[in-house]
């Protein structure tokens, strides 16, 4: 049963709660902002900075905490940053290929034993579902204490490279959301790249990367939560802009899942609004990444604005809107791939009053016929 509670009900609670595994996502400590410089938090990447206005970025978005030095020779990692809503409180995940289990680290009321494989829905695009222990017993009294539902989403890559001596894959994600709360309510997303990338050259030709997608929905306004799959692509533009590469994509092709029950939700891919006997229907439309320029860093990083729309009663009406962050890596010259992260927000046409946000994650590969 869905437990709808505040952000703020459970923001004392929230220490960091380690769940006795190592991390995977780990760095030094370092001061995050607001921090006594002296006493950073254990549970933090290797810092909080963006890169300075001149490395590649342009605009009003900001690449997301993580490495505060990011270099083409070595890895970069990225966490979602803390928000009012409870986002960006998951710096440090790991997964257990033997148990087949991951752990999950400062969320409260997730349980105590590592998260395990989601019954219902074990994958969604190729990418692991774990799912949050539901009760916890008080070792006192025998009472059983009801946990918040929480959903992982794991993305791994298929390639790997070696990074001081160990071997790694070459790209990484996490997403961790819960629909037991009135708001987005807490959780976050971690993506990385391991080892370095050599961009080609500049006017050296463009490159297309193309892969599978998973995500979660939560909702303002209602509870529950929802899983996502889709097809995604994104371009890069090696010879134009002048000051930077352009970067195009799109996801399409996406379905919705009800994690309860695990069926299938009734929606529209065509970008049309439906209305059905049973009320209007969810619509999962392309969503598109708007051109800009200033899109990409040396570092191989990218970023920008992605939205949607559609067709209600004959007029384009905008839908979703957001953000897509990500990082190239691998070995552009025989291929390469690109992991990252995007966060969307909508009004859900279900229901009055209700927004919905949509975090997902992806690694798309670049292969040679």
């Amino acid at each position: 049963m869905t437990r709808l509670l505040s952000t703020a009900a459970l923001m004392a609670l929230l220490s960091a709660c380690g769940d006795g595994q190592p991390f995977v996502f780990d760095e030094d400590a370092v001061a995050q902002p607001g921090d006594d410089a002296g006493d950073p938090p254990e549970d933090a990447f290797d810092d909080e900075e963006a890169p300075a206005d001149d490395e590649g970025f342009e605009g009003d978005l900001d690449v997301p905490p993580g490495t505060a030095s990011p270099s083409p020779d070595a890895s970069i990692r990225r966490f979602e940053p803390l928000n009012e809503t409870g986002g960006g409180f998951v710096r440090s995940v790991s997964y257990n290929a033997a148990e087949e289990s991951f752990t999950v680290d400062n969320l409260a009321f997730d349980g105590i034993t590592p998260y395990r494989r989601d019954s219902g829905l074990p994958s969604m695009g190729g990418y692991a579902v774990f799912e949050s222990d539901e009760t916890v017993r008080d070792p006192v009294n025998g009472d059983e204490i009801g946990q918040l539902d929480y959903r992982a989403i794991y993305g791994v890559s298929r390639n790997s490279t070696t990074v001081d001596g160990e071997r790694l894959p070459v790209s990484r994600f996490a997403i961790v959301r819960s629909g037991d709360f009135v708001d987005y309510g807490f959780g976050g997303f971690l993506y990385e790249r391991n080892g370095g990338v050599e961009l080609p050259e500049r006017r050296d030709g463009q490159a297309v990367f193309i892969g599978d997608y998973a995500g979660t929905r939560v909702f303002s306004g209602r509870g529950g939560q929802e899983l996502t799959e889709g097809r995604m692509q994104i371009a890069v533009d090696f010879t134009d802009f002048n000051e930077s590469e352009g970067v195009d994509g799109m996801l399409y092709d996406r379905h919705a899942y009800d994690v309860d029950s695990g069926e299938e939700v009734d929606a529209t891919q065509g970008g049309v609004r439906r209305e059905t006997a049973d009320g209007v229907v969810l619509d999962l439309p392309t969503a598109r990444f708007t051109l800009a320029t200033g899109s990409t860093t040396a570092d191989g990083e990218i970023l920008g604005n992605i939205s949607s729309s559609v067709m209600v009663d004959g007029t384009l009406e905008d839908y979703e809107s957001g953000s897509y962050y990500g990082i190239i890596g691998g070995d552009l010259d025989t291929g390469g791939e690109v992991v990252g992260v995007l966060v969307m927000t909508s009004d859900d046409p279900r229901y009055d009053g209700v927004t919905a946000q949509e975090t997902g994650g992806f690694i798309l590969y670049r292969e040679a016929p």
